[in-house]
């Protein structure tokens, strides 16, 4: 064989090794194994209707970032669990989806009871749990990326507005776990300071219908208003029984009801009915425009918007937004800059205090339409700081009230 023929024979050989290397890298990169997420939501019980919704959201999330690449060259898989609206069953879904579904981080949970049962199962395992609902504070997790409002962002603001607008004379209400009691108790401590009064304090079980005492108690007080954190679809009993009693004209706030639930539940038949959220379908802007588009497109033309599902769709961009920065999925390394992320949202600018793993949220309040949307009667002239602990107590005081003692 001429020189010259070797020299092209070797030429061709090497050409044909680095196109089958380049092939052999290429398909590996496409078949490189998803980035599996669980997503930990009821799908059963009485906190379906609530939870659902969020799930969607989370989808889109995932599709939108799937349709530009995914993350790292890698898609995004989602494992999909069903709480069954028990606490006790989220925390063995946890355990499994860490375990054996080998999942780089959790979306989910509405109640704080399913929070609360999680948070050990995250914490034991150095894992990650996004939270996306507005809760009662008194809590800080290393392993929790809470983006709903916490009573100095919703609660105490929305008290205040409420007290001043109707009267000092208030009735509370809620389902009787962590989040109402706690909520009540800062509430107690508002009406006490702004000279006002809590006329009677109930709770209802869980899923629970028996609302009459409720309603006949409200019409003995007379209160001024009735400040609402009943959760979970004991509140279309609620409603109607409030509505037939001919209670209707009574001021309403409720703090755990969006548009989904104000459809569902008859929540828009009561005249003085207001909810205070962070977001609102019916808020303006582009990026809010956008997002309602796109989860419209996707699942349905007639489907509502809430609070909830924008904090979810935005925790999965978050958390996107974090792996992306740290060139890695394993929840140790996102955490580690999960605290310094910022993103444009529907409802504004939504940046993560790192102080306290929290987001900055604004205050908004709804007075309900009979479509089930808000009018925004008000709102916070920028977002608020969270303060998990409302400062006007220690922690260890909040910690004492909270296990029953004196403050």
């Amino acid at each position: 064989m001429r020189p010259l023929q070797k020299v092209w024979v070797a030429l061709s050989l090497l050409a044909l090794l680095l196109g089958a290397g380049f092939m052999a890298w290429r398909q590996g990169v496409i078949r490189q194994p998803p980035i599996r997420i669980g997503v930990l939501h009821s799908l059963t019980g009485t906190m379906a209707l609530n939870e659902k919704p969020l799930v969607d959201a989370v989808r889109l999330a995932v599709e939108e970032i799937n349709a530009k690449g995914g993350l790292l060259g890698r898609q995004l898989e989602i494992v999909l669990v069903d709480g069954k609206s028990s606490a006790d069953i989220a925390a063995v879904e946890a355990e499994r989806l860490i375990n054996q579904e080998k999942v780089s981080v959790l979306f989910g949970c509405w109640t704080s009871a399913c929070r609360k049962a999680v948070k050990p199962i995250v914490e034991k395992h150095q894992h990650l749990l996004i939270y996306p609902v507005q809760y009662e504070g008194m809590e800080l997790s290393p392993n929790i990326l809470y983006t709903g409002a916490v009573p100095s962002q919703q609660i105490i603001p929305g008290t205040r507005w409420a007290m001043r607008k109707f009267g000092p004379r208030v009735y509370l209400v809620g389902s009787d776990y962590i989040f109402p009691h706690t909520a009540n108790a800062i509430i107690q401590d508002l009406a006490q300071t702004a000279g006002g009064e809590v006329v009677a304090e109930r709770y209802l079980p869980l899923g629970s219908v028996d609302v009459m005492d409720v309603i006949e108690d409200i019409r003995r007080t007379k209160p001024d208003i009735v400040l609402n954190t009943i959760n979970g679809d004991s509140n279309a009993a609620f409603f109607a029984a409030l509505e037939k009693a001919g209670l209707a004209h009574i001021p309403l706030v409720s703090f755990s009801v969006e548009e989904l639930g104000m459809k569902a539940w008859g929540g828009a038949r009561l005249s003085q009915h207001y909810a205070v959220w962070s977001y609102f379908q019916s808020l303006p802007g582009e990026e809010n425009r956008r997002f309602i588009r796109a989860y419209q497109a996707r699942f349905g033309a007639d489907r509502l918007l809430s609070d909830p599902i924008e904090a979810s769709y935005d925790g999965v961009r978050i958390w996107a937004q974090a792996v992306q920065s740290v060139g890695h999925s394993e929840p140790v390394y996102v955490n580690q800059t999960l605290r310094l992320q910022s993103i444009n949202g529907p409802s504004g600018i939504m940046a993560v205090d790192s102080a306290t793993r929290h987001v900055w949220k604004y205050l908004r309040l709804g007075k309900v339409l009979p479509n089930a949307q808000f009018e925004q009667v008000y709102a916070s002239d920028m977002p608020l700081r969270p303060e998990p602990w409302p400062e006007y107590r220690s922690r260890a005081a909040w910690q004492r009230l909270l296990e029953g003692g004196k403050p």
